[in-house]
């Protein structure tokens, strides 16, 4: 029997989704499910949401909350981890903004430049403690682990558990299985792609036509400025619901249905996104709001309208979602843990691990997203010719993510203060020591360890 361990299954967004991906898997029938969250409560509640969906369907899986994740893990093939620390949107809004009052013009907050620091500051140790007691109880599961920032907390993992099955899982990728086909004019079995870099840093590197063989690339920038200068954005969904009162979930690999939306902003979300597609001929994988995150020169290109709004949006409709346990595919942990078990040797659009020879001029320890093969044995990246212009960008970021692991492993503010010197989304220097004793006493206790 395959035993599955939730690490932060109270969640209502985590816990439902990854519920019902599981509930929907032929492969997972009678899965043993182990809940663990720090709100014994929540994971209760989910819990019992559970065990209605189970007997409304028919289902045979086994399901129990266990609060002490030490006695959770003994014999889990698979540990899912979706955490974060206190409020998450008080503390985001500091990391975001706080910067910004001592100069430096981050487009976002989540995953790249100060924000991106400071969130890894705050959520690394915990999931390290996770990931010690994997090592400790399951050093054989396979650990996937969906809280961002998916790059930075990835390659501090593997820096500090050299020989754990640790793999970053994000759902960014989905965006060209959604519009690829209508802006080709093909179904999705015809078109072939892959795409890689870091995570939310990320662009398609390759595309063709199955039937033919031939390259559809040209066909994608011929097209970009028709399709994707007319699509909805942010601001036109928030608008929307604002006017309608019904909010459209835009996370996860399923379809989106934007038809109701009729008025939309030129290139809407998608400013820094269409300079990247002209100036490096290589498509983004995600909005403005993400990709900026990483590039020194995003601010001044980027549809700041369209990132606020987004923000105001997931902050909105994460705050009033219903629990429901659904019967379609949301995320993509499940087909890999099927293609484990069945030893299936399918290829996976995106996994985040440990480079390894898949992206040239990076190194190995660096975490990197990459399409991968999935067999028996886990999954086994593929290597990617990626144009040298954007490995460039990608390469800004080795010294950030290298001292960001280490300032966490070392507890050290000198080195906090150090990645915040060579990330190239800092142009300032003489406030920076201020900002991180700043940050370190408005997020205590989470920044207490740092000395």
């Amino acid at each position: 029997m395959t035993k599955i361990v939730l690490v932060g299954a109270g969640s209502l967004q985590f816990g439902t989704g990854m519920l019902g991906d599981i509930f929907q898997s032929a492969t997972l029938a009678g899965a043993e499910i182990v809940l663990n969250d720090i709100n014994a409560g929540a994971a209760q509640r989910m819990q019992a949401l559970a065990e209605e969906t189970m007997a409304a369907r028919g289902l045979t899986h086994r399901i129990r909350c266990e609060p002490d994740l030490a006695r959770a893990l003994p014999g889990a093939d698979f540990v899912v981890i979706s955490i974060e620390v206190g409020d998450r949107f008080a503390l985001w809004d500091m990391d975001w903004k706080i910067p910004q009052q001592y100069g430096i013009q981050q487009v976002y907050g989540e995953n790249g430049g100060p924000g991106g620091l400071f969130h890894s500051l705050r959520i690394l140790p915990p999931i390290l403690q996770i990931c010690g007691k994997v090592m400790d109880h399951a050093p054989g599961a396979t650990v996937f682990n969906y809280s961002n920032p998916m790059s930075r907390i990835t390659t501090t993992v593997h820096r500090a558990y050299p020989g754990i099955k640790f793999i970053g899982m994000c759902h960014e990728i989905a965006s060209l299985e959604r519009h690829l086909p209508p802006m080709l004019g093909q179904p999705r079995e015809n078109i072939r792609y892959r795409a890689g870099g870091l995570n939310h840093f990320s662009v398609m590197t390759e595309c063709s036509y199955v039937d033919t063989g031939r390259d559809a690339y040209p066909d994608v920038r011929a097209r970009a400025e028709g399709y994707f200068g007319r699509q909805p954005g942010y601001s036109e969904i928030l608008t929307a619901t604002r006017q309608s009162g019904r909010a459209v979930e835009t996370e996860g690999w399923m379809d989106i249905d934007l038809s109701h939306i009729t008025e939309v902003r030129p290139w809407s979300d998608r400013w820094l996104f269409r300079e990247v597609l002209e100036r490096f001929g290589l498509l983004p994988i995600t909005y403005d709001s993400h990709f900026g995150e990483y590039i020194q020169w995003a601010h001044e290109c980027s549809d700041h309208r369209g990132i606020l709004d987004f923000y105001t949006y997931y902050r909105n409709f994460l705050g009033r979602t219903a629990p429901q346990i659904g019967t379609h595919l949301h995320e993509r942990v499940v087909p890999v843990m099927e293609g484990i078990l069945t030893d299936s040797g399918y290829e996976e659009a995106a996994v985040n691990i440990p480079n390894a020879g898949y992206i040239a001029d990076l190194p190995e320890w660096l975490a990197v997203e990459v399409p991968a093969v999935v067999t028996a044995k886990g999954v086994q990246g593929i290597k990617l010719e990626i144009p040298v212009g954007m490995r460039g960008l990608l390469a800004n970021q080795i010294g950030v993510h290298s001292l960001t692991a280490e300032a966490v492993l070392q507890g050290s503010r000198d080195l906090a203060i150090q990645a915040l010197l060579v990330d190239p989304v800092v142009a300032v220097a003489r406030g920076i020591p201020a900002l991180v004793d700043h940050m370190i006493a408005e997020q205590s206790p989470w920044l207490d360890y740092l000395r």
